[in-house]
């Protein structure tokens, strides 16, 4: 919100202080100013001078010799290069010493042997934006209005003296989007009066129609979406005539950053950043007898909106239509079928309270922004929606020489109801660490212009006016009393109470194991959205291929329209990604959530759930002068895991063979624990599928999906330390031949059933498969190591355990001794 200094100190009053004083106390307030722009940029010694003639240079084509009365004794000779310039205008003229923006500075001159006495000066010269300016005004040299007085100085009629405060303002303070509301938030910190702009409206309106129109009689206002819109009120205006604004309107308009159109929309314009309520003027004949509906628009309607696109509206979006046709979005943009033109004579002036949530919906779906939307969306003070309505009204009849229509045609559906707060001065006091009087509590309520009654020795009621909307609750109060009284005079004192240590949740805990443990095994951590494509889910489903598509209602676009099932499709989207930029070595992880639910139409929030996926293609090591590159397999990404669960001292863990859709069939394994209720499934590991590779355009690729929620359930809180062996191992190697279709694992589990508490590890250091061994078997050389805790092994002790392990074997897997 821009402020204007001079606007300003219209509504309070501003004498002893400066822009930027004033800025310093609206930020040590609460209220952050991001600049105080000074809009004279280096202009002095420039006023308005009147063309008396213009003739052509006599040795120039494009020259023009003026002369012109800039109210001396005599009038001055200026040679001027502008287009544009002709007799009878007033223009800026900069005298001989006079200083422009960029350190220009105005000398005598002679320009192709004709003296110039000074300069006649554009917009851009002076320092304005002249992209502020109508767009016929925008080349060439700035025309003044006709009674503009002659030797006035430019920085008074251009109000160049002036200074705006830009406020940076947050999201519960719209009540500053208005000039009105800045002088509120002024008058409070400096302790003074506002003064209201005076409307001059009354039962009998002035510059009523002498035949006694009533708005009643020409206009009818309906609300079909009472939800979406609370109040809606018009008033006729007849007899008007568009024509430029007068220049202190322009230049207000101007230094607040809308660019002036004609003298209608400029009011409306100029009340909205006065009051904070917008406004909008229909052409009163283009309505269909008069008629205004405002209801939701019709799936396929369309509208052609000011900037003169057609726009196809969807069943949420609210409109004003005249009973058939919409002729503006609610809260938005006009429509192009009604708008204020040259030849308008009626006008119907809207002012109206619309839902910020259904504006800020529409708004962001069509990619309209405007000033009108911006405050809509943070919802108007109602109050103010007739005080602006009658402000505008009277300042369009006195510009346009309008009359007034007696009477406001309007709806109301629904009347905000006036908000009182108990604050008591104990809980003021403990809460700011004070001891502030009463007295002084009433003093700063009275400065933010809030009424009050007293109801005891230490409590008032507190009255919030409208235009406060950011203030529920007492603790609102509070802050008020806290940023007014000064934050800086506000002791230092120790937090009392009772406080509980920081710690991490078991969650946290697991996903910062998590993360160290697979950086410092040379993955990267990636995050990805959410949303992904419907397509992805149905190409790889994960283990969730059960659960239906969740599709958002507002997506941002296709590619991000429904929520994932499954961390891998966007791992995969990262991995391209990293290949077309020549990056083909990839291990990456991501922790993240799923959504899922058996409902295709949602009565319920989905379920989420918390997985870890991690995606490893390439080569797992480079190659160097003493050794190859070597690709990624199977056993890094299981190796990993293995890593991993022995972070958290996870036991019982087995790898199934398994073909869940989107993985290699003959190369993935589900991760099995057993537990006490039995088998759990963990997640799954494996290879991509070679359909999948092949679309992405990716090599053997690896991926893991653990189920992170399963998991943190048999991760015990504690960590668990086992001293150094103090006493020496013995280590035996066997090889058995069992049939192919037996699996490692499980001749693994035989063998610690058996060895039991003796055993300390056990690997496979070898497989073999050949003719030698016959059709359908092969060798597995398994390592032994053997070690008590207490005592020295004997090689009777060893002899006898690895005895019972080989009639294990033997007797539960057929297996013969490889000798």
């Amino acid at each position: 919100m821009k402020v204007s200094y001079q606007w300003l100190s219209e509504y309070v009053d501003l004498t002893g202080y400066t822009a930027s004083e004033l800025a310093e106390k609206l930020n040590r307030s609460g209220i952050e100013v991001d600049v105080v722009e000074n809009r004279n940029k280096g202009v002095d010694s420039v006023v308005v001078g009147y063309v008396v003639s213009r003739e052509k240079h006599p040795d120039a084509d494009k020259l023009s010799v003026c002369t012109i009365d800039v109210g001396q004794s005599e009038n001055l000779q200026i040679v001027c290069g502008a287009p544009n310039v002709t007799a009878g205008q007033k223009v800026p003229v900069a005298l001989v010493g006079a200083n422009l923006p960029d350190g220009l500075h105005i000398k005598r001159a002679k320009l192709r042997g004709v003296e110039s006495q000074g300069m006649i000066c554009s917009a851009k010269e002076l320092g304005l934006n002249d992209r502020l300016l109508p767009k016929e005004i925008q080349e060439g040299i700035l025309v003044l209005p006709p009674h503009t007085q002659v030797g006035a100085s430019v920085l008074e009629v251009l109000a160049i003296n002036d200074e705006v405060i830009e406020l940076d303002l947050t999201p519960n303070r719209s009540d500053c989007l208005s000039m009105i509301g800045a002088a509120y938030e002024i008058a409070a910190i400096l302790g003074r009066e506002v003064k209201l702009p005076s409307v001059g409206l009354g039962s009998a309106e002035a510059g009523a129609a002498p035949s006694g129109t009533k708005a009643a009689d020409r206009i009818r206002v309906s609300i079909s979406a009472p939800e979406q819109c609370a109040h809606y009120s018009a008033r006729l205006i007849e007899g008007v005539q568009a024509a430029p604004s007068p220049l202190w309107l322009q230049n207000r308009l101007m230094a607040a950053g809308v660019r002036p159109i004609n003298n209608i929309v400029d009011v409306t314009n100029y009340v909205m950043l006065e009051y904070g309520q917008p406004l909008h003027a229909f052409d009163a004949d283009a309505l269909d007898n008069g008629s205004i509906d405002v209801r939701l628009a019709r799936a396929g309607e369309v509208i052609v909106t000011l900037d003169d696109v057609e726009r196809t509206l969807e069943p949420h979006m609210l409109l004003i239509t005249d009973g058939t046709k919409p002729v503006a979005i609610a809260g938005v943009m006009g429509g192009a079928s009604s708008q204020v033109t040259a030849s308008t004579v009626r006008i119907v002036l809207e002012s109206a309270k619309f839902a910020g949530s259904s504006v800020r919906k529409t708004s962001r779906q069509l990619g309209l922004r405007s000033e009108s939307s911006l405050r809509f969306e943070k919802e108007v003070n109602a109050e103010n929606v007739i005080a602006a309505l009658d402000r505008a009204a009277s300042l369009i009849a006195q510009l346009t020489g309008g009359r007034i229509a007696e009477g406001i045609v309007e709806s109301v559906q629904t009347q905000a109801e006036p908000l009182q707060i108990e604050l008591n001065l104990t809980k003021v006091n403990r809460y700011l660490g004070t001891a502030l009087s009463l007295e002084t509590v009433q003093s700063i309520l009275q400065r933010l212009h809030f009424s009050f009654s007293q109801q005891g020795e230490e409590d008032v009621l507190v009255h919030v006016p409208s235009r406060r909307g950011d203030i529920t609750r007492d603790v609102d109060l509070i802050e008020e009393i806290a940023r007014l009284y000064g934050y800086d005079h506000i002791p230092t004192t120790l937090m009392n109470g009772v406080t509980t240590p920081g710690s991490l949740t078991k969650e946290q805990s697991i996903r910062r194991i998590l993360r160290q443990a697979l950086t410092q095994n040379g993955l990267f951590e990636v995050i990805n959205y959410t949303f992904t494509h419907p397509d992805q889910i149905q190409q790889f489903p994960g283990k969730y291929s059960a659960s239906a598509p969740v599709a958002l209602a507002l997506p941002m676009s296709e590619e991000r329209s429904t929520l994932r099932t499954s961390l891998i499709p966007h791992l995969l989207d990262t991995a391209v990604y990293n290949r077309n930029r020549s990056t083909s070595d990839i291990a990456i992880f991501e922790i993240g959530k799923v959504f899922l639910t058996a409902e295709k139409q949602l009565t319920k929030l989905p379920e989420e759930r918390l997985l870890l996926s991690i995606l490893m293609t390439g080569n797992v090591k480079s190659k160097n002068w003493s050794s190859k590159s070597t690709k990624v397999d199977f056993y890094d990404l299981k190796g990993i895991f293995e890593k991993v669960s022995g972070y958290f001292g996870l036991e019982g863990i087995e790898f199934v063979a398994s073909a869940p859709h989107g993985f290699h069939p003959g190369r993935t394994a589900e991760i099995i624990i057993q537990t006490p209720d039995g088998s759990i499934s963990l997640g799954t590991l494996g290879q991509l599928h070679p359909d999948l590779q092949r679309a992405h355009d990716l090599d053997d690729t690896y991926i893991m999906e653990l189920e992170l929620d399963t998991l943190s359930k048999y991760v015990s809180s504690t960590i668990q330390y086992i001293s150094l062996p103090r006493y020496p191992a013995i280590s035996r190697d066997i090889a058995v031949v069992v049939s192919t279709e037996i699996a490692v694992g499980k001749l693994q589990a035989k063998v610690k059933e058996i060895a039991g508490a003796l055993l300390e590890s056990i690997q496979v250091f070898d497989i073999f498969t050949g003719e030698r061994l016959g059709q359908g078997k092969k060798s597995v050389a398994l390592s032994l190591v053997y070690r008590h805790a207490e005592h020295t092994l004997t090689d009777e002790e060893v002899v006898a355990v690895h005895s019972q392990v080989v009639e294990a074997l033997e007797h539960s897997f057929a297996a013969e001794l490889r000798k």
